[in-house]
């Protein structure tokens, strides 16, 4: 009941959205494609203005990568990771989703075909992806976008809530499904 209820909601949702604003518009006296166009434009000229800071983000970590650094870091940590219960092949996932959700779908990809998704490996990396962010990420584009220059406490808080997500997704994947 509560499966068909809620297949039939998402089935149904975007298009009610889309009918909703445009309606609430009218009603409000608003001009709703004016509004969308003159959106669509500051979302363009925001797009022009992050363009810089996602294009470096991109290359360090593509230099990040090709250069070996990420597997002799992940080399590097292995012994430690394995006293605490922390599989190694996670390291590098752990390491990418601060930086690019991208980079980092594509390593939980990888893990989950090497190992399998019902592993603990895949089910950690997937539990990884949902707990956590892209704080690099979001704080290039959020902060570029509005020209933040001092990000004060977020890069600690961010990483922080990364580090807390990853760890307590291995500890809630391993007493949730007995590995």
């Amino acid at each position: 009941m509560l499966a068909e209820l809620s297949s039939a909601l998402s089935v149904w949702a975007i298009p009610a959205i889309l009918l909703t604003i445009p309606l609430l518009g009218y009603f409000r006296k608003v001009n709703v494609y004016e509004a969308f166009v003159d959106g669509a434009g500051e979302g363009f000229q925001t797009a022009i203005r992050i363009m810089p800071f996602l294009v470096a983000m991109m290359v360090s970590i593509n230099v990040f990568r090709a250069s070996g650094a990420m597997e002799a870091f992940v080399g590097f940590l292995a012994p430690a990771l394995n006293l605490l219960g922390v599989p190694a092949d996670l390291v590098p996932l752990a390491i990418m989703r601060p930086l690019s959700g991208t980079g980092a779908l594509g390593l939980a990809t990888e893990i989950i075909n090497t190992f399998g998704p019902d592993s603990l490996c895949g089910r950690i990396a997937s539990t990884v992806l949902g707990s956590t962010d892209t704080t690099f990420y979001v704080l290039t584009v959020y902060f570029g976008a509005v020209g933040i220059r001092k990000p004060r406490y977020s890069v600690f808080v961010g990483l922080l809530g990364d580090i807390t997500g990853f760890f307590m997704s291995i500890y809630i994947c391993r007493k949730l499904f007995g590995f």
